[in-house]
């Protein structure tokens, strides 16, 4: 049984103040829920520092939005794995399809930071998704295929079962436009599928696969019911705590009733 995990990506906003606003909002609003979700932010890295402090005793994870494979050295503008453990982070989202599509990351790119990650011991969530004319192209199997095992190269059974995978349709992502569940099951079983073949079935029932693409409090529950969906990597809904709180609340016991 897989412990349902949300996950607020803040992307470019907030500030200080209203960051530390929010997260107090979320630790009032989702006392009592961690038996039955994890949950985490992953701020920009200019807060990181903060939000961690004010998590701190919270069951609220923290991650970062990025992360270069090198753990140190002339990268300027980068933060490493070891940065990122020192300001307390658990998590750290990989490959995002942002990073795709404006930075030029690829699965090579986002595979050397999934094993960078590993290695420092924080839990990559990496992000695969197709774009609208993929998708109209019939494209989007084999979009996922290929970025699904470009970005695990390399990685053992064992370095797997510690992953996190985020299907996110770009088409669906701060456009309104959602994938239906069954769109959204039909991709998630295939990534299973994948995991399967790659690392056997044992540690592809363990590995849970996150659906982003503008998640709402009012389709959260109906996507986190479907059998391959275990949470979600959410975007604008996470920027304030009744809605982000609301999409944690409506996937909370999920798990047990599959």
């Amino acid at each position: 049984m897989r412990k349902p995990f949300i996950a607020g990506n803040w992307k470019m906003n907030m500030t200080r103040e209203s960051g530390l606003a929010l997260v107090r909002g979320l630790m009032e609003k989702l006392q009592g829920t961690s038996s039955q979700i994890d949950v985490a932010v992953c701020p920009p890295s200019v807060y990181l520092q903060e939000i961690s402090s004010a998590l701190k005793g919270s069951a609220i994870g923290v991650g970062g939005q990025n992360m270069y494979h090198e753990a140190d050295g002339a990268f300027t503008g980068e933060v490493s794995g070891p940065m990122l453990c020192d300001l307390h982070c658990q998590y750290v989202i990989l490959g995002h399809s942002e990073r795709r599509q404006f930075f030029g990351e690829t699965d090579s790119s986002v595979n050397k930071k999934t094993h960078a990650a590993l290695k420092f011991g924080l839990t990559p969530i990496v992000c695969v998704g197709e774009m609208l004319s993929e998708r109209e192209s019939g494209a989007t199997a084999q979009v996922i295929d290929t970025q699904v095992r470009g970005s695990l190269a390399g990685l053992t059974p064992e370095q797997a079962s510690k992953i996190v995978i985020a299907y996110e349709p770009v088409w669906a992502i701060g456009t309104g436009k959602t994938a239906t569940p069954a769109q959204a099951e039909e991709v998630h079983a295939q990534i299973r599928g994948l995991l399967t073949e790659l690392f056997g079935k044992s540690v592809s029932d363990v590995i849970r696969i996150q659906y982003g693409g503008s998640v709402k409090p009012d389709n959260a529950g109906e996507l986190m019911s479907q059998p391959n969906i275990d949470g979600a990597l959410v975007g604008g809904a996470s920027l304030k705590a009744d809605s982000f709180a609301a999409i944690v609340l409506a996937s909370c016991g999920l798990a047990a009733a599959k």
